[in-house]
């Protein structure tokens, strides 16, 4: 703002602008009075050295000598605004407007503006409308004003339809007298993660000083804050994301002036890079770059890791001499070699030719939080939502209303796993100091998927010892793998998963038979106080071991492998090929209803259509397999009950050879 006005007083002092919508002569002023001319000058000759309280004197001084004298309140106007008293600069830019409306045309535009930057969405929209009035204007600002009459336009109804917003500070735990902004959750909603600016009295940052602060919830409570060791330095770590299961934290840092990201040992590719670090016995790793191609010498930030261990969404900005340009989210996914991907940008429905950031994927993996500037909204940066369609694609971007969104710039919302809750930074009154984190409920219209999380330990069977190994889940109803992960080294491991879903589950790990199974989330409650509770012991391999594939289904009476089966069939072929020198012999069994003979028969052809999926489809040597039916002879426990028969219709496969 100072700049236009700056070119502003050049312009009129020299009689260059304003001449084609006015009737005065070129190098003439809208008054005769020398003394009010000359307080002008002065004026002008004081903002240039920045001495704007003397320039301010002698603006006033001459609108007080000649009250009618547009130039000055024009100046007066951009003054103000550049100090960001926007009630001033309305009064002065109003003013000049009715003095003279045809002398500058864009007083009525950037009149507008300071409308819109006060949440005055009527009148916003009556001075862009009157500055399109006239005849012959800048294309540019008049694309721009058509732009912000439609904001005016959403700014109006949004107002007369407030969303639900009571906004409740989270406490002392997590805020201080400094800033707190960029949360993150964890998939339990009990580990807390954000960043803390320390910044001094005068309101200055310190050297670029940001710091990660983690907080743990205990009974219902927010502990107090300690800092992320390991990974906090004397440069700047900010922007945090966490993995659902807290495992994995990524975070952004910004390179100082000699290209270093906090300590001499973390390099980077130029501006801000995306790092991350593992837990490893409850302490944070030395945190490395992520590389490219995700980061390179542009602006890489704000990362977002999706729940299924697959996709990190961050932001990139484009590095000019002009500052950032071109803000974009974009996203990288994660290979069956453990790299990132070529990024990509997200489609038109989440980007625009204005600002995105402050993106969030929310843990149910379909729903986008999001800021930007370039959706119609309220004014600057409003917060929206977008939920992924069915072709994967992201669907159109939704406005979370008034006053959760206003006339300034919101960003860095988080929404809980729950989907009930949001987090935001605000500096609002009652705070504890600078920016705060407040939580409010979630309207019900932009809530998430409804989820759940599951949490185990995969373990030794014999040893009880905590195993890191390989899980996948996969919908059993799509056989469409939804996630791929590792428990921790201790065995420990934490997923989430969209609830009215039936999922099969493979563990598996070198040295071990593979683990199959399968569970119902349907009907279940997600209550992060009770998850879904699934431990996993694994059995060394040795000769005579039995392995139960719960996931091979079959009609009543049939031996037609259902669709459902391939995923599980397809894992015992991987095992398999993981395992050239295992010989296995795949066993059909049924429960005692009916003929023995045809329960015989069907065991038989049930353990026959496995055996030569994996030979036929799979590629095993058939020297390798052999099958058996053993009819209702040898049943896993009594048959009592319709559930105990089921149990015992069954298909396995044992051991043979090693």
């Amino acid at each position: 703002m100072r700049f236009h006005l700056l070119l502003f007083i050049i312009c009129f002092i020299f009689g260059i602008a304003g001449k084609a919508q006015s009737n005065l002569p070129p190098g003439t002023y809208t008054s005769t009075n020398k003394k009010a001319i000359k307080q002008l000058e002065e004026g002008k000759k004081f903002f240039e050295v920045k001495k704007d309280a003397e320039a301010e004197k002698s603006f006033l001084k001459a609108i007080e000598i000649d009250p009618l004298f547009v130039e000055p309140h024009i100046a007066l106007g951009y003054l103000y605004a550049d100090a960001r008293k926007l009630e001033q600069a309305i009064e002065h830019f109003k003013k000049a407007t009715e003095i003279n409306p045809k002398f500058f045309p864009n007083n009525f535009y950037d009149l507008g503006g300071l409308y819109l930057n006060s949440g005055k969405y009527a009148e916003a929209k009556q001075s862009y409308e009157s500055f399109m009035a006239y005849p012959r204007i800048n294309p540019n600002l008049k694309e721009k004003a058509e732009g912000f009459i439609k904001t005016s336009i959403f700014g109006i109804e949004a107002m007369k339809n407030p969303k639900p917003f009571n906004p409740v500070n989270m406490g002392e735990g997590v805020n201080s007298e400094h800033y707190e902004y960029f949360p993150a959750i964890t998939a339990d909603g009990k580990t807390f993660l954000f960043t803390r600016n320390f910044r001094n009295e005068s309101g200055g940052m310190m050297a670029g000083q940001e710091d990660l602060f983690i907080s743990e919830k205990v009974n219902k409570v927010w502990q107090i804050a300690e800092p992320a060791r390991n990974i906090n330095s004397k440069g700047n770590e900010g922007a945090p994301t966490l993995s659902a299961d807290g495992q994995y934290m990524f975070y952004a840092s910004c390179a100082d002036m000699y290209g270093t990201y906090g300590t001499e040992d973390r390099k980077g590719f130029g501006s801000c890079d995306i790092f991350y670090a593992q837990k490893n016995n409850g302490q944070w790793t030395k945190p490395i770059n992520v590389g490219p191609p995700v980061n390179t010498g542009n602006w890489e930030t704000q990362p977002s890791f999706s729940s299924d261990g697959k996709t990190l969404y961050f932001v990139r900005g484009m590095v000019s001499r002009e500052g950032i340009q071109n803000q974009d989210i974009y996203m990288s996914q994660v290979g069956a070699d453990g790299k990132f991907s070529e990024p990509v940008k997200l489609g038109p429905s989440i980007n625009t030719n204005g600002r995105e950031e402050s993106v969030y994927i929310h843990p149910d993996n379909m729903t986008l939080y999001f800021s930007s500037n370039g959706h119609t909204g309220m004014g600057g940066l409003d917060i929206f939502m977008s939920k992924r369609q069915s072709d994967g694609s992201w669907g159109p971007a939704v406005n979370l209303g008034y006053p959760i969104n206003t006339w300034n710039d919101e960003n860095s919302l988080l929404v809980d796993p729950s989907g009930k809750l949001a987090y935001f930074g605000s500096n609002r009154k009652g705070g504890f100091g600078g920016l705060d984190i407040y939580q409010f409920e979630l309207p019900a219209d932009f809530q998430p998927e409804k989820i759940t999380y599951v949490k185990g330990k995969v373990y030794d069977a014999i040893t009880s010892k905590g195993l890191d190994a390989t899980f996948e889940l996969i919908d059993l109803e799509t056989q469409q793998q939804v996630l791929k992960s590792y428990s921790a080294k201790d065995g420990n491991f934490l997923v989430t998963l969209t609830a009215n879903k039936n999922y099969l589950l493979n563990v598996s790990k070198n040295g071990y038979l593979y683990y199959s199974d399968n569970f119902s989330l349907k009907n279940v409650e997600a209550d992060y106080n009770n998850p879904f509770k699934l431990d996993v012991p694994l059995q060394p391999i040795d000769t005579g071991y039995v392995v139960e594939l719960k996931n091979v289904f079959f009609d009543v009476d049939k031996f037609e492998l259902k669709p459902q089966s391939k995923a599980e069939l397809d894992k015992l072929v991987s095992f398999l090929k993981t395992n050239p020198k295992l010989k296995i012999e795949i066993g059909g069994h049924t429960d005692n209803t009916g003929d023995k003979k045809k329960n015989q028969v069907l065991s038989e052809n049930r353990a026959k259509a496995v055996y030569e999926y994996v030979m036929t489809t799979g590629g095993i040597d058939k020297i390798r397999l052999t099958y058996k039916g053993y009819g209702d002879t040898k049943p896993k426990v009594a048959n009592d009950t319709p559930e105990h028969k089921q149990m015992n219709r069954r298909t396995e496969f044992k051991v043979k050879f090693m």
